[in-house]
């Protein structure tokens, strides 16, 4: 029996396929790009502090001295681009700051839940029928649990701090990237090319280094981007409700919500927030809709769990 013909036979991984993206998905980059580059240098290019209160003296513009009644919320000017908000503290300014703290925080959450989720999705997968079990309930039992009302309740016992506000949406999250990842490592597991590396007498860890995860690799990047958007419109929320980031940290969520009043007002403060999740949330959007259509739609199908 010839051996080496044998192997010569065995199939191997899938070849991967670029991906070329459409103006849309080219656009949502340009305005990912953008908020990143903002998160990097917005601080420092903020014309004041998020905290610092504008005195009063500086919009005294002649032939146009006249205030809202009853309020700080001040119109776009050449002092304050945006306006001010309720506590006439500059928009822009606050705009800015909070893109690194609404960001950055969902970022980071987003990276612990894909951490904790692809590890026990993937152990699940080339686990024991035991383990797969055991792994499953448990994260049954959390996905049953609401998460905003899991939130609130463990925000409001243990209190609101950045910290245990990435911990916690690190969790809630990873419940959802657990079944992607344990799915996909299952499909993968059972193909020919990881049974040819068995027959070549490759270990476990080999073949979730090179042949699972690498064939994973692209459905999880597109529901990283979805789930990134769901873990802003999350902080976001529960910012809104004040148990999210607090005072005087800028955050994008509480900035709609402290200011809502000014919109009787005509103002913007509470209206630029909202602009900045929406232009965010819709650019990843973008970017994620072109990834999955160029490749059959299969991914979006994927991510509906």
């Amino acid at each position: 029996m010839n051996t080496s013909s044998q192997f010569d036979e065995l199939p191997d991984a899938p070849p991967k396929r670029k991906i070329k993206l459409s103006w849309s998905g080219k656009l949502g980059i340009a305005v990912l790009v953008f908020w990143a580059i903002i998160v990097v240098i917005g601080p420092s290019i903020s014309p004041y502090h998020e905290a610092e209160f504008l005195d009063e003296s500086l919009f005294i513009v002649p032939g146009s001295d006249e205030k809202y009644p009853d309020t700080d919320f001040r119109p776009p000017s050449r002092i304050v681009l945006l306006g001010s908000d309720y506590m006439g503290r500059d928009t822009l300014s606050r705009i800015l700051f909070g893109a690194r703290t609404t960001i950055g925080i969902s970022f980071i959450a987003t990276l612990l839940a894909y951490l904790i989720g692809v590890t026990l999705g993937i152990a699940a997968a080339v686990g024991s029928r035991f383990l797969d079990m055991v792994l499953s309930r448990l994260n049954d039992a959390l996905l049953s649990i609401p998460s905003i009302m899991l939130g609130l309740v463990m925000i409001a016992a243990l209190g609101s701090t950045i910290p245990l506000l990435i911990l916690l949406t690190g969790i809630i999250y990873a419940a959802s990237v657990f079944r992607i990842a344990r799915s996909l490592g299952q499909e993968v597991m059972v193909s020919d090319f990881v049974e040819a590396a068995r027959v070549r007498g490759e270990g476990l860890w080999w073949i979730i280094t090179r042949e699972i995860l690498p064939n994973i690799a692209m459905p999880l990047a597109t529901d990283f981007g979805l789930r990134f958007v769901w873990v802003i419109l999350f902080i976001s929320a529960l910012s809104f409700l004040g148990l999210g980031v607090q005072p005087p940290m800028s955050d994008w969520g509480s900035m709609v919500k402290e200011n809502l009043p000014g919109l009787i007002y005509g103002a913007v403060a509470p209206i630029m927030p909202a602009l900045a999740i929406a232009t965010l949330t819709i650019s990843v959007n973008m970017i994620v809709d072109d990834i999955s259509a160029h490749s059959g739609g299969k991914l979006a199908k994927r991510m509906i769990a």
